[in-house]
């Protein structure tokens, strides 16, 4: 298997640092860290926390609402869904605390879970919310899952495409021109901070960077992939979507972004029900459980970038003020890069691959500067959090 030099394709710094703040690192792509070693999304909270008039940004939110407002029982904004506890929460507030009247759109994940389907039917029964659910068609969804796996270290990729592109184009076929995301996960979770200080996502030029690591559904066309096949995954053409007037909007610019205040909220209002056992590679319960699949994207940014989901969840707590930045870090130790194997040979049948297969794309995507070996020949991360590593 070809060694992918990840560290050159995600621009990775070669020394590790940590934030001293929270539990993330320098090697999450486009995040920046201050002269005093703060990531930008530990500053980012701070000024959540001390310098936005929450007040005056809902005042925003509510004119801005009147302006796409519909009085004749049409459709007015799309709310990108899963039946997840946040975008349930945008969704439910948007019809009944601001009288919208929402359409959720659904692209459908690689496996459905028990729990992810149950909340997916509650959000539309219990929250009272309409739904469209695009499913895409299994074979080349499978086939498109491989080749990401192969050469972009995620298999989440095509289903990305999807949630990205799926409610552009209901946009565009219903004549919806309001689209309504959740958080800005660039600014919220740390990367590009150049959306940090608007309410709004540029359709035109984020998506192939933020959120397709470069790699567009039309560019895998070169990987011997049809382009009638790829079509579904692809943007409607962004003439007519500027002609529709169509605006992302992000409700973390209007609303505190708290997850953990919207998991009660969701369970009282929709039905929402987290796990009975917490999710591999971390502590929660409550987050990304609708696909079988969720566990090897994290399971994959644990070995690009050595942050796994315990990170992810434990520095967003430890900025909300939930955690300590030690409790975090303790968490992290415990439960990051923990391996999904609950649905592993699911997996492997999906992708069609053999677990020696799959050990050596794995292997493929470890950095140097990232991972070594111990004595007894096991990977072993070069830096941690906790300052354990090979190297520390």
């Amino acid at each position: 298997m070809e060694y992918k030099n990840t560290q050159e394709r995600y621009n990775l710094p070669s020394e590790v640092k940590f934030c001293k703040k929270c539990t993330i690192s320098n090697q999450r792509p486009r995040i920046q860290f201050d002269e005093n070693g703060v990531c930008s999304a530990c500053n980012f909270a701070e000024f959540k926390q001390h310098s936005i008039d929450w007040k005056k940004r809902e005042d925003e939110l509510v004119v801005m609402l009147d302006k796409f407002r519909q009085n004749d029982g049409s459709y007015d904004v799309i709310v990108p869904s899963s039946g997840g506890k946040d975008s349930t929460f945008v969704a439910h507030n948007l019809k009944h605390r601001y009288g919208m009247n929402p359409l959720t759109v659904t692209w459908s994940p690689h496996l459905y879970t028990e729990i992810g389907w149950q909340n997916f039917q509650n959000m539309i029964h219990q929250g009272d919310l309409a739904n469209i659910l695009g499913t895409p068609a299994g074979k080349i969804h499978r086939k498109l899952t491989k080749l990401s796996f192969d050469i972009l270290g995620d298999p989440f990729q095509p289903f990305i495409y999807g949630q990205t592109n799926y409610p552009l184009q209901i946009a565009q076929k219903f004549g919806i021109p309001l689209i309504m995301y959740g958080e800005n996960g660039e600014v919220e979770y740390g990367g590009d901070m150049k959306n940090a200080f608007k309410p709004t996502r540029d359709y035109k030029s984020d998506h192939k960077k933020h959120y397709f690591s470069g790699l567009g559904p039309e560019d895998l066309t070169k990987y011997g992939i049809d382009f009638n096949d790829i079509k579904p995954y692809m943007s409607p053409d962004i003439k007519k979507l500027d002609d529709l007037g169509c605006e992302i909007h992000f409700y973390g610019y209007y609303k505190k972004w708290v997850p953990q205040e919207f998991y009660y909220y969701s369970s009282e209002n929709t039905g929402f029900k987290a796990n009975p056992v917490r999710s591999e590679g971390t502590y929660s319960k409550y987050a990304s459980l609708d696909d079988k699949l969720d566990g090897f994207h994290y399971y994959l940014a644990y070995i690009k970038f050595g942050l796994g989901r315990a990170t992810s969840d434990s520095a967003h707590e430890i900025r909300d003020g939930h955690l300590t930045r030690e409790e975090g870090a303790v968490l992290v130790n415990k439960f990051d890069g923990e391996f999904p194997k609950k649905y592993f040979q699911t997996f492997l049948e999906y992708c069609d691959i053999s677990e020696d297969y799959f050990n050596e794309v794995i292997d493929s995507w470890r950095s140097p500067h990232l991972w070594g070996k111990t004595p007894s020949g096991s990977w072993k991360l070069n830096h941690n959090v906790m300052g354990t590593g090979l190297k520390d």
